[in-house]
């Protein structure tokens, strides 16, 4: 039990301490020291005085005790030891991480190991004697606490960068550090509570002298504690980093301790710390463990990732990713003065995710990325997108930076493309910030991004909304870059499904996942104003001229009448009726591409299965049914397969009679007469609008006679006859569309006149001088169509049946064609007659030089073998289930495809400014050139001479077969070469007119 002692006696003992010349002598007259019972703060000074002569455990043990004993006095003076004391022992600290492991040096450094252990308990006893303990007023004692509180955090600084070679104080000295950082952070915050910061506020708009200076003394007192040691444990936080895992208590530690107090000090921080440069090395931080994932999983990657791997890969990131969240959360704008920074670190998570699904053995690491960073990564962007403190305009530059064309157009020429996966998962990370407007490997990121955008579109705020809504044709452009659009068509990713504690990882196709991703930004901007501008965008890109974009547009439309309200959808529907009748014209609504059957199709798709928007169509594009207009934009909606079968019973019966009346009306008062007569373009309506319906079985026709065949028949003798080309086009319109009426109905093939039908066809096709006119190729494909249902007519398989070798002629003619498209029509019409016919030499349909018959190298050996090949894959393909799992292979050819595509553009792109350059050039002569043109009158005669000599020998030549019957080769002969000399005269006619 410890003895009251007298001041006399302590003397005594302080002079003996400081007369002793041997340590050891020392050592038992401090641990006498350490028994005394200090009764006055008188006698703390000589006591402090005699412990800083030497640095051993029994001094810092006295100093420990009398630092808790509540006599503060001399508070200062314990600071002075622990400062001198961290300064020997940081000093003595690598001398002994290099010591041997001989045991007089193990000796060595335990003793100095337990030394440390006691300087750090001094160091958390000191600092919270200096939480009970008023802010010092005066500088010199300020200075005192700062440089302590500096040594503290330096020595600790230093043991977490020897901590491998400290062996058995490892653990006790890391818990020891914690808790001097956690007495520090304690300080920091006594310390701000303390200090009327309104004062500091003010500062900036009055005069300082305003200010008393024990106030100011204390606020920069206050200010300078927190600012070391901030950026000291930003120093602790990355050692503890880059440790790899075995610090993590001193790294969650140094960096919540960071967060904390840039929290607390808000006000003042932002002043007297660089906030960015904080953000910007978090951020290497968190791209350095991706970086370390990517290259050792695409060095030797031979087996799946597991999901302890992943996590272990990806938390580092996740914790230092939380942190800059938090940061940029609390400094907005300062997180905005190294936007680019912050930008390109979620672009390179955004474009690594992506890359990690794409490999199979990746896929656990790639849902284990997600869950851990994709969401984090976008509340860091949301941070600057979603504060107050922010200003629109640089919200709107960011972005810009982003998402903007010149990004798009650069990235579309330089950098390395992104078709080597693996390697390009290394090389994300080394594209800096000047290089990223240019680095194609971001492409994919980019899109992934937008697309993260879009899917939290509903915490943004409503001006980032319309400026979001205003890169929708970024998007676009973006989806048809090679790299990207077959990466949105092949990849699947891991996308977040459901909500709360529920929510799922779930795997969609990228295409699937985005356009999900625009139709919930749809439900989120219904109601607001961001709407005008996204209603306009899917009006403008109807008529995109990417495929993939317009089916984009399209499925928008569909989900927006489908969901919403009836009165948004009646508006939507008026519009678009409304633009149907702007682009109505009789000369394009046989033109699958044109305008007019676009937003045909588009409102089909709209109306279909939904009875009152089916009916508002019909009604608002039929209506009395009387104009020849109504009547082409209703065959461009039944062409685009408008729904009849949903239209209200009443409205579809009458539709459906008023179909086929106008159908019989026609044929039966059809001859050549109308022909001469009519010039339009909409000629034949009511056939096409009979051949749609059928194609799409709306409509059936079970007593029909034989005046079809007749008809057909009419078509294709006349087909050979005209002289002029307007009924050529006429006639082969209406052979085209009776055709496709014939093919879809079957009873007809068993007829007595259907072998007139085929030994017609089989002259106009094969053996006739127009067979290879531009006309009859356009036929070929409902020719096609036809041919594909002769497999339920009764054949003979000899050489005299005259029926027979007309269908295998045909069929040879078919096969023959060298254009991909006429080729599957060929050989799927064929699939659908041998799975019918009862012929059994199906040999002879097959040409033995069919165009499937020749190899693909060369394209000069023909072989039957082949062919059959190339027959059993394709319909085997028709009926097996689609693999949606490309292989690398067809990835690469579409990379190659897309290339070849790009460069094809680019080369019209130059010839097309050439000719502008050339036009501009010509310009000032133009007005001489044309006056040099002008054709003299009597060739402007001649040529209507020539116009009305053509039109006269045709109506010989035709009252010429009426009479002679047996000259039909001699007929042929004249007919052949004055459809040349009529092509010739139409050219001229042609040039004189333009001139």
């Amino acid at each position: 039990m410890e003895r009251k002692s007298s001041s006399k006696e302590l003397q005594n003992l302080l002079q003996a301490i400081k007369s002793s010349d041997v340590v050891e002598s020392r050592i038992e007259l401090f641990d006498k020291l350490r028994d005394f019972d200090l009764l006055e703060k008188s006698d703390l000074a000589p006591v402090i005085e005699c412990l800083t002569c030497l640095l051993n455990k029994s001094i810092l043990s006295v100093a420990a005790k009398y630092v808790d004993s509540g006599l503060s006095g001399c508070l200062l003076q314990f600071l002075v030891l622990g400062t001198k004391a961290s300064g020997w022992c940081a000093k003595h600290l690598k001398m002994t991480a290099m010591s041997t492991e001989e045991s007089q040096e193990e000796e060595h450094s335990n003793l100095f190991f337990q030394l440390l252990l006691d300087l750090l308990s001094l160091s958390s006893a000191s600092t919270v004697a200096l939480t009970r303990h008023p802010v010092f007023i005066d500088n010199a004692s300020a200075a005192i606490v700062e440089r302590f509180i500096l040594e503290q955090l330096n020595l600790i600084k230093d043991v977490v960068s020897e901590f491998k070679t400290i062996s058995s104080f490892g653990s006790e000295i890391l818990k020891a550090a914690q808790t001097v950082i956690d007495t520090v952070m304690r300080l920091c915050k006594g310390y701000f509570d303390a200090v009327n910061w309104d004062l500091f506020d003010s500062r900036a708009e009055k005069d300082e002298n305003n200010i008393d200076s024990e106030r100011a003394n204390i606020m920069n007192h206050v200010t300078n504690i927190t600012k070391r040691t901030t950026e000291k444990l930003c120093e602790l936080g990355i050692l503890a980093g880059n440790d790899g895992g075995s610090l993590v208590t001193i790294l969650n530690v140094s960096w919540k301790g960071v967060v904390t107090l840039l929290q607390q000090g808000k006000r003042v921080s932002k002043e007297m710390l660089s906030v960015q440069d904080i953000i910007v090395t978090l951020i290497s931080l968190v791209n350095e463990p991706l970086r370390c994932a990517a290259e050792a999983w695409s060095s030797s990657l031979k087996e799946t990732i597991s999901l302890t791997e992943a996590r272990r890969a990806f938390l580092p990131s996740k914790f230092y990713l939380t942190t800059v969240v938090k940061i940029s959360s609390l400094y907005p704008c300062q997180a905005y003065l190294v936007y680019k920074e912050v930008t390109l670190c979620v672009l390179m998570i955004s474009t690594f995710k992506v890359l990690l699904s794409y490999e199979k053995l990746l896929n656990t690491a790639s849902e284990v990325f997600s869950e851990l960073l994709e969401k984090t990564s976008m509340d860091l962007l949301n941070s600057l997108l979603n504060s107050t403190e922010v200003k629109q305009e640089h919200k709107f530059k960011l972005l810009d930076w982003l998402f903007s064309d010149e990004s798009c157009s650069n990235s579309m020429h330089e950098g390395s493309s992104i078709s080597s996966r693996m390697t390009s998962m290394v090389e994300i990370f080394s594209v800096s910030c000047e290089a990223i407007s240019e680095a194609r490997l971001l492409l994919l990121g980019r899109v992934a991004l937008f697309h993260d955008l879009l899917r939290y579109s509903m915490v943004l705020e409503e001006d980032i909304r319309i400026k979001i809504t205003g890169k929708f044709g970024w998007f676009l452009d973006m989806l048809v870059d090679e790299d990207v659009y077959s990466f949105v068509l092949d990849l699947q990713i891991p996308v977040p499904y459901g909500s709360g504690k529920a929510q799922e990882l779930v795997w969609q196709p990228m295409f699937s996942a985005l356009l999900h991703a625009l139709k919930t930004f749809m439900i989120v901007v219904s109601s607001s104003f961001a709407w005008e501008e996204l209603e306009a965008f899917l009006l403008e890109n109807l008529f995109h001229p990417h495929f993939l974009c317009r089916e984009i547009v399209v499925e928008l439309w569909c989900f927006l009448v489908r969901y919403a309200e009836m009165d948004m959808v009646n508006s939507i529907i008026d519009k678009l009726c409304s633009l149907l009748k702007l682009l109505e014209s009789p000369e394009s609504f046989l033109v699958p591409g044109s305008p007019l059957r676009k937003v045909a199709r588009i409102i089909c798709l709209l109306a279909n299965g939904t009875t009152p928007m089916a009916d508002r169509v019909y009604s608002s594009v039929v209506g009395d049914g009387r104009s020849q207009l109504s009547s082409v934009m209703y065959v461009a909606l039944l062409l685009e397969g408008f729904p009849l079968n949903s239209l209200s019973d009443s409205i579809r019966s009458t539709a459906k009679e008023k179909i086929i009346t106008d159908y019989f009306g026609f044929i039966g008062s059809f001859d050549d007469k109308m022909l001469t007569t009519c010039s339009s373009g909409a000629f034949g309506i009511p056939v096409h609008a009979l051949s749609a319906s059928l194609r799409a079985q709306q409509v059936s026709i079970s007593d029909v006679d034989m005046k079809t065949l007749k008809f057909l028949v009419a078509i294709i003798r006349n087909f050979r006859n005209p002289v002029e080309k307007i009924r050529k086009e006429h006639y082969y319109k209406l052979l085209s569309g009776t055709l496709g009426i014939v093919s879809n109905m079957k009873h007809l093939y068993k007829s007595d006149e259907m072998e007139g039908v085929i030994l017609e066809l089989q002259t106009l096709f094969v053996s006739a001088p127009a067979a290879s006119s531009t006309q009859l190729y356009q036929c070929k494909p409902y020719l096609a169509l036809f041919m594909g249902g002769l497999g339920d007519m009764e054949m003979t398989e000899s050489d005299d049946c005259a029926k027979s070798s007309a269908v295998w002629e045909l069929y040879h003619m078919l096969f023959r064609e060298r254009h991909w498209a006429l080729v599957h029509l060929a050989i799927e019409a064929f699939g659908y007659f041998a799975a019918r016919t009862s012929c059994n030499q199906l040999w002879r349909f097959v040409p033995q030089n069919a165009s499937l018959s020749y190899d693909l190298m060369s394209g000069n050996e023909a072989s039957e073998k082949r062919f059959m090949s190339d027959l059993k894959a394709f319909l085997e393909k028709e009926t097996a289930l689609l693999n949606t799992t490309p292989s690398m292979e067809q990835l690469e050819l579409l990379v190659t495809e897309g290339m070849t595509l790009k460069e094809m553009v680019q080369r019209v792109s130059r010839i097309h400014v050439d000719a502008t350059e050339c036009e501009s050039m010509e310009s000032n002569v133009d007005i001489v050139s044309k006056k040099r043109r002008k054709l003299p009158d009597g060739i402007s005669r001649g040529m209507e001479l020539l116009q009305s000599g053509l039109k006269s020998i045709g109506g010989g030549i035709s009252q010429w077969q009426e009479n002679h019957f047996e000259s039909s080769e001699l007929h042929d002969k004249f007919l052949s070469h004055l459809s040349c000399l009529e092509d010739v005269v139409s050219h001229l006619t042609g040039l004189a007119g333009n001139d």
